[in-house]
């Protein structure tokens, strides 16, 4: 099984998602977001593949959410998604893609319903 995450080495819940992931036997493609912001593609492949909005996509907390006026239901969701390129941290953590689905696994344990029981 290929399992990919997204993410931030900075975050808790992050870190604890990255372990659970291992510990249940897999070794995931691990991207640092951060560093290798996923593309507009992607990120709306990825927004598709969870059933969310874009803005579904969009993290407020820690991030230049309010500065930047995030909430101000004027932007479209190509501004949104240039917003999340220029300042990859918008991006919620973590996100992990797998067979079975794509998920943003907060609280972490919502991984499991991703990855195959061993």
């Amino acid at each position: 099984m290929t399992v990919t995450i997204y993410h931030n080495p900075s975050c808790s819940t992050s870190r604890n998602t990255l372990a659970m992931i291992r510990q249940s036997g897999e070794e995931p493609v691990v991207v640092e977001y951060l560093k290798n912001p996923p593309d507009r593609a992607r990120l709306r492949a990825l927004a598709d593949a969870m059933g969310l909005p874009i803005r579904g996509l969009l993290r407020e907390k820690g991030t230049p959410y309010a500065e930047l006026d995030l909430g101000n239901p004027k932007w479209s969701d190509d501004q949104i998604l240039d917003f999340m390129l220029a300042h990859p941290i918008l991006i919620q953590r973590p996100i992990v893609e797998t067979p079975k689905g794509a998920r943003i696994c907060r609280p972490p344990e919502t991984v499991l319903e991703l990855l195959d029981r061993k």
